[in-house]
């Protein structure tokens, strides 16, 4: 069976190879490979080589960093089909889903192509007498990116991209349930040309996560999972020194007005909760239909709701892959079945899907809830499963208080003809992305991804402006060449700019 290693210091690595885990394929529900499982010995060994390649790899030029990451954008494009089919075999989603993840991951890389503009500093002249000040950015050192499941490839990209071009060495843990991913992207990189050591990639559990957050050589780390491991992540990283990126769970609201095109709003909520068999922090997991939009919304998107084809990821046509785990499709069938017992009508019932020819696969199919209440389970929890839950409210302005009240505020839409209705939603809802008549507001790679409230630990977002503040830290430089001839008074008093 194969074995999945680390890749450190520009080649696969087997580490101790004392401990494994199972990568299974969720449409067959076989297990397909092995991963090994690092800890502290693996990390201090890729902590050691990304150091060491720090010491030239900070010193190289911008336009050296430039070109690897056009070299990378490239093999990006060349490989988005392979890359897309390794996903698919250990995740589950379709290959055309893989492949947009990598698309939105490369936008990143296309972003860090063009940091020589983003990283330009900026000069005074003449703030005193004969005195210039200037300022500009430097790498932090080693880094290190933890990432999950639902995107192995976009949410690393969303990382490790900006952190090298910027002049950092980084250290990626990925999730051991779709491991390949982060490995064919070392060997991108390595065609690329980016010299050994400045990216890593080390497999494992807790006792790898534990190994970064204390290793006194990383200087940052950057986090994408469930909130109650957000915040065990910042706790740790920043008690042990680090600066930190931790962004958590997420229950998105899509708000759907009476004057909206209900066939419309429908077609993109249901693609924005089933996506991806809704395994995205992003996905729409609460629909509020307004006022008479209720009825009409419900009836239309129980019509879409059975139009969704399910099947393996790497068939035509299939809409909606399997679930990423036994364990997972499991706890998402409770979730209905829990939601039913304290009171949800059970509009469409995913349970018990079976697939021609993959009956072993961790299927469930679209469900669909109405008359929900933020008091039922299906409400509250992340169930992070093909599951959409309808609560009715009266007005814009209680469907507003429903999204301000929830923990979360990661995402949020809503669907109307109306700009002031929009204007108003937009600058009054407690969520850090918004969409207007956008399902899914995930922004462009210029612009920073992250939530409100228990949605981003910390107040670091993800990949953008943001992301290049985060892997650089200013030196402001006060400059005086004195001409020799000239007597210059240094006087006691706090300095001033006469």
């Amino acid at each position: 069976m194969k074995t999945i290693q680390h890749w450190i210091n520009g080649s696969p690595a087997a580490g101790d190879g004392s401990e494994s885990a199972p990568v299974f394929n969720p449409a067959t529900g076989q297990e397909q490979a092995r991963v090994v499982l690092g800890g502290s010995a693996d990390v201090a060994t890729a902590g050691a080589a990304a150091s060491k390649a720090f010491e030239t790899w900070s010193e190289s030029s911008l336009t050296q960093r430039t070109q690897v990451m056009f070299a990378f954008r490239q093999l990006l494009v060349e490989h988005e089909e392979e890359l897309g089919r390794i996903i698919s075999a250990e995740h589950g989603k379709t290959v055309d889903d893989a492949r947009g993840e990598i698309t939105r991951g490369r936008e990143v890389v296309e972003f860090a192509c063009g940091l020589g503009d983003v990283l330009k500093g900026s000069f005074s002249d003449q703030v005193s007498r004969g005195v210039d000040v200037h300022n500009f950015r430097q790498p932090l050192g080693v880094v290190a990116g933890i990432t999950p499941f639902n995107f192995p490839a976009m949410v690393p990209l969303w990382m490790h991209p900006i952190a090298i071009a910027t002049g950092n060495t980084f250290i990626l843990k990925p999730s051991e349930r779709d491991p390949s991913a982060a490995n064919f992207v070392a060997e991108l990189y390595k065609r690329a040309g980016l010299p050994d050591g400045v990216f890593n990639v080390v497999h494992g559990g807790k006792d790898a996560v534990d190994a970064i957050l204390t290793h006194p050589g990383i200087e940052a780390v950057s986090f994408v999972g469930s909130t109650p491991i957000a915040k065990y992540v910042h706790e740790q990283a920043t008690t042990h020194g680090k600066r930190v990126q931790a962004l958590g769970g997420a229950k998105n609201h899509a708000v759907v007005l009476p004057d909206a095109d209900l066939e419309f709003a429908a077609n993109h909520i249901t693609a924005g909760a089933y996506g991806s068999a809704g395994e995205r922090c992003m996905a729409v997991s609460v629909a509020v239909a307004v006022g008479d939009a209720a009825d009409g919304l419900v009836e239309v998107l129980e019509r879409k709701a059975r139009e969704v084809k399910v099947g393996p990821g790497d068939a035509p046509g299939t809409d909606m892959g399997p679930l990423v785990t036994k364990a997972a499709q499991e706890r998402v069938e409770n979730a209905v079945g829990t939601a039913a017992t304290q009171g949800a009508t059970v509009v469409v019932d995913g349970r018990g899907l079976k697939v021609d020819g993959h009956e072993d696969g961790f299927f469930t199919g679209p469900s669909l809830l109405d008359h929900v209440t933020a008091e039922m389970d299906a409400y509250k929890e992340e169930l992070f499963g093909p599951v959409l839950a309808i609560v009715r409210a009266e007005s814009l302005d209680e469907a507003i208080e429903l999204i301000n009240a929830n923990p979360y505020g990661n995402g949020t839409a809503l669907f109307t003809a109306s700009g002031e209705a929009a204007r108003r939603f937009q600058r009054n809802v407690k969520v850090g992305m918004i969409g207007i008549n956008v399902p899914v507001p995930v922004p462009m790679s210029y612009y920073s991804f992250g939530g409100w409230k228990d949605s981003l630990i910390g107040d670091n977002p993800i990949h953008g402006p943001e992301g290049i503040r985060f892997y650089t830290r200013p030196k402001v430089v006060t400059t005086r060449w004195p001409q020799p001839t000239h007597q210059h008074h240094a006087g006691f008093n706090f300095p001033t700019s006469n």
